[in-house]
């Protein structure tokens, strides 16, 4: 295992750390480097939380409560147009926060072997750490695969050789994707779905941005796929509290999908044991019955992201979704260097969220001409921080 992990690619924030560790900030430290929703707490949280703190004195069932699994299947069935298709006790799991789920699900999905080789798991560049981290865990191979201006910022993966198909047992994709904010639509989704059926893969899209929109909501890849086969076959969808609701802290999230699959998931979540406490349960199925919160916070991003668009002009490029701008500055490690020293102001170089296509040489990385920007702080700090961006930008 520890020869897997040493492949994994060196932690972005870690990185930054490095970077800017021997600078001083030229102003008042401001950092949009890193993307923490976090928000005030709504009161029917609390009440739930309150009211069931004596779960807290019971092993939680890995599947979750009743009360929770029907939360959780009725919030897929509504805001995905889906019927009544999911069905509690068979397509949704809870999980710790959606990235325990990216991270645990490939073990008891992929094969020792595929198509003459080791699994292949495809992955969006630039990425998400744990996509790397799940599938070397696995004993796969990770490919990046780039996600560039040309390509709409989502991967190509029907673009990929064919003797690499044969060896891919599972794909990530994000969507609105992080950090670009792009949006599969329906077209890329049955593109993708027609490969997994083709080559006998399974397509774990990482959702949990899909209420954090900017016009239409975004096509979820349960939609895509029922109006596609009638089923969910080959796919997993994964959703989070801590986006859609402002709550990291709560580490709360679902995964829905083919029910074989899931069996799959609780079979081996059940000798692992990732259990969800009973009163975080009781909370987030209060959270997701709950649209109001969601409409407010989706509301306040769409006033952060037009202040954006207004301080940093035709620079920006406007995301469809979640809560970053993906800004291209050129070299995105100096401008970071550059914007910190001259400004206090933190910022994610995109480079640390990739992995070069050609080894050693850091502008093959498609995140390199890039920085990251979270807009997760309030209106003010957020305009604070941009007019120094633009500011550094003007001058560059």
């Amino acid at each position: 295992m520890s020869s897997r992990l040493d492949a994994l690619p060196p932690g972005p924030f870690a990185r930054l750390a490095d970077l800017l560790g021997g600078t001083a900030p030229g102003k008042e430290p401001i950092s949009l480097a890193l993307g923490d929703p976090s928000g005030a707490v709504p009161d029917f949280v609390k009440a739930a939380m309150d009211q069931n703190i004596a779960s807290f004195g019971n092993y939680p069932a890995i599947t979750g409560t009743a009360d929770w699994r029907q939360a959780a299947a009725d919030w897929l069935n509504r805001r995905f147009a889906l019927g009544e298709a999911i069905d509690p006790e068979k397509h949704v799991l809870p999980l710790n926060g959606t990235r325990e789920g990216l991270f645990l699900s490939l073990p008891p999905l992929l094969p020792e072997e595929k198509g003459g080789g080791r699994p292949i798991v495809a992955m969006p560049n630039p990425f998400y750490q744990v996509y790397a981290a799940g599938s070397l865990v696995a004993g796969a191979e990770p490919l990046y695969v780039a996600a560039t201006e040309a390509s709409g910022f989502l991967p190509d993966y029907a673009g990929l050789p064919e003797a690499t198909l044969k060896r891919i047992a599972a794909v990530y994709i994000c969507s609105p994707s992080n950090p670009e904010g792009a949006v599969a639509n329906d077209a890329y989704w049955r593109r993708l779905f027609a490969l997994a059926e083709a080559h006998d893969f399974v397509v774990l899209a990482d959702e949990c941005y899909a209420d954090i929109y900017f016009g239409e909501p975004p096509l979820g890849a349960l939609t895509a796929r029922l109006n596609q086969s009638g089923g969910l076959a080959r796919l997993l969808s994964f959703h989070s509290l801590s986006k859609r609701s402002g709550m990291p802290g709560l580490r709360s999230g679902i995964v829905a999908g083919h029910a074989d699959l899931i069996a799959r998931l609780r079979a081996f979540r059940n000798v692992g044991g990732p259990q969800v406490p009973g009163p975080i349960l009781a909370a987030s199925a209060a959270a997701w019955r709950d649209e109001a919160h969601v409409e407010a916070g989706r509301a306040l991003y769409a006033r952060k992201m037009a202040l954006a668009q207004e301080i940093l002009g035709n620079r920006m490029t406007r995301p469809q979704g979640g809560f970053f701008v993906w800004l291209k500055v050129g070299n995105g490690e100096d401008f970071a260097r550059r914007l910190w020293r001259e400004q206090g102001v933190r910022v994610l170089p995109g480079a640390y969220m990739g992995r070069e296509t050609e080894p050693g040489t850091i502008q093959s990385n498609p995140g390199f001409p890039y920085v990251r920007i979270a807009l997760v702080s309030d209106l003010v700090t957020i305009r604070a921080a941009l007019e120094r961006v633009a500011e550094t930008l003007g001058t560059a």
